[in-house]
């Protein structure tokens, strides 16, 4: 009788153990769980989607349009100072002028709504589609380029040179072309101007004056 009365003793406490045990296990799993969630929440506080709309909300890209001034007058700028030009063989607030003349006398882009300085009438300015998609400024229905050869701000070596079949002016506040002749460099058949627009207009046509 002892003997059976030991064995269940035995018995009563090796159950006992077990049941500790098991208690111990599931609070470490339980406690590793808790650790690895609390791990996981600064992860998704920082996900690629929430930093790229971040660094996405800086600035617009809008072109700022200026003044300056020179021996020939005041005149539109951008691109912090560098000198903008029309050219008469655009019309209807279109541009002609693309593939090597674009590159010889770049469009002056923008992304987003353009901005006025320095005596620029900001509701006289706007902008045309190109034909790749991009944003060009316009000012009083005029697409404004720049000139390859102005390296630097203050120079004007586009103004009155006859270049891909028509001339390229200057351009007043007023919006009207600055007709003087090339007073900063201009020639009338420069290197930058032996090719041909994809306008049939000429310098003769009905562009802009």
């Amino acid at each position: 009788m002892a003997i059976s009365t030991t064995a269940k003793s035995r018995a009563a406490a090796l159950a006992a153990l077990a049941v500790s045990a098991m208690a111990v296990a599931g609070c470490g799993s339980s406690s590793r769980s808790s650790t690895s969630t609390a791990a996981a929440a600064p992860a998704a506080a920082t996900s690629p989607s929430s930093a790229t709309s971040t660094s996405s909300a800086g600035g617009s890209g809008a072109e700022s349009i200026g003044t300056a001034k020179g021996s020939m007058g005041t005149y539109l700028t951008a691109d912090e100072g560098r000198a903008v030009y029309l050219w008469v063989a655009d019309s209807g607030g279109k541009s002609a002028c693309s593939g090597a003349c674009a590159k010889a006398w770049p469009p002056v882009e923008t992304k987003g709504q353009p901005t006025a300085e320095g005596g620029v009438a900001a509701a006289d300015l706007g902008t045309i589609s190109r034909s790749d998609g991009s944003q060009q400024v316009t000012y009083h229905g005029h697409p404004l380029y720049y000139f390859i050869a102005d390296k630097s701000k203050g120079q004007t070596k586009g103004d009155g040179t006859n270049g891909f079949g028509a001339v390229w002016w200057l351009v007043s506040p007023s919006g009207q072309s600055i007709k003087s002749g090339g007073s900063s460099g201009g020639s009338s058949t420069g290197s930058y101007g032996g090719g041909s627009s994809s306008s049939s207009t000429s310098s003769s046509g009905g562009g802009w004056g």
